[in-house]
């Protein structure tokens, strides 16, 4: 992060925050080693850092019917997509964790001409682009290739994922939050 950036809104002091924020943000600087900006900013509303936070959980869960690593393909896309930095390097750094190897990774900008992603990563990130991008629409035709792949259920995981992803870079876009430096990706492009 460049130390002279400035957000549009800069978060509170610390302790400023509610006690009941706290070992959120104590988990983050423990998984992290820094508390995340975007939750500092969230967490100015105190509500709707919890229900981001219990969203967040659902989505992210042990359970679900979505790999992690799919999951985080998507989530790393529509970063992408809308130009989120802070998103690109957080999201990357969890895609690598996460087993993708660092080649996939370099070339999910470019997916469509890699055959690097399997045709159920395809339709996939082909779907996230059609709810992402504002000129695209998800027609019938890419609805049925999908369901080649997922069930309802599944379905419903994709798009709640690719939906809260959309929000989550909206927001920090919009408030100009800058990458924390988490991923070397994002720092051999600076």
């Amino acid at each position: 992060m460049d130390p002279g950036h400035k957000m549009r809104i800069e978060p509170k002091n610390l302790q400023d925050y509610p006690w009941y924020l706290r070992p959120f943000f104590s988990a983050q600087r423990k998984k992290y080693g820094s508390i995340l900006n975007s939750s500092l900013l969230w967490a100015r509303s105190p509500k709707l850092f919890l229900g981001l936070s219990f969203l967040y959980g659902a989505l992210d869960r042990k359970t679900s019917p979505i790999s992690p690593a799919l999951r985080s393909l998507i989530i790393v896309r529509v970063s992408q997509l809308n130009g989120c930095a802070f998103c690109i390097d957080l999201n990357s750094t969890i895609l690598l964790q996460r087993g993708v190897p660092f080649s996939k990774v370099e070339e999910l900008e470019n997916w469509q001409k890699s055959a690097l992603f399997s045709d159920e990563e395809k339709i996939v990130l082909e779907y996230t682009e059609a709810i992402t991008i504002t000129e695209k629409r998800v027609t019938e035709e890419l609805f049925t290739r999908l369901k080649e792949f997922f069930n309802d259920d599944q379905i419903i995981e994709l798009t709640a994922t690719i939906a809260f992803q959309n929000m989550s870079t909206k927001f920090n876009t919009a408030l100009d939050i800058p990458s924390q430096g988490f991923c070397f990706i994002e720092k051999k492009k600076s």
